[in-house]
């Protein structure tokens, strides 16, 4: 199946200059959704994953259909504000503005090793902070998987040393 049929690029989104790569008509469309959830699910059963973490917003909507496939858990990082027990938290840089994210405390087991998804790899700064979070927590990273990885912008060479993989490359 080609992945990229189900994929809408939109111009100019959220702010000029940005083309921003739509997954919903993907996650809408049953088989392909499956299909995605699979090839990332295959992925991490390569890495061991012991439980899946999924940064704000889309990466709820792919890690936890990837933690359901595999039969573990799901870890939500979010936003500020929104996590109703201790967190630990870590400022970043998005590609067109500041973000922080927030883990709470204790949804990592210390050497539990952790698969980390989201839609899309771009500079990386949503991934680099999800990552410290993990690893804060004593979390082990056994791999990054994505639906979408932005080539240009060169994310992957931050994460040389973690087991990375995208099912579509622009």
């Amino acid at each position: 199946m080609k992945l990229t049929d189900y994929i809408k690029n939109v111009p100019d989104f959220p702010i000029p200059g940005i083309q921003f790569k739509d997954i919903t008509p993907l996650i809408g469309d049953g088989e392909a959704f499956r299909e995605a959830v699979e090839r990332l699910a295959a992925f991490g059963r390569e890495q061991g994953a012991e439980i899946v973490v999924g940064p704000d917003a889309r990466g709820f909507i792919i890690g936890s259909a990837v933690a359901f496939a595999l039969g573990v858990g799901f870890v939500p990082v979010r936003k500020p504000g929104k996590l109703p027990r201790p967190t630990i938290q870590y400022d970043y840089d998005l590609e067109y503005g500041k973000n922080i994210l927030c883990m709470h405390q204790d949804a990592i087991r210390p050497g539990q090793r952790v698969l980390i998804i989201d839609d899309l790899l771009a500079t990386g700064g949503t991934i680099e902070a999800t990552i410290k979070l993990v690893e804060t927590a004593g979390g082990a990273v056994a791999g990054l998987g994505f639906l979408i990885e932005l080539e240009e912008l060169a994310g992957r060479k931050k994460f040389a040393k973690y087991p990375l993989h995208a099912l579509i490359h622009y």
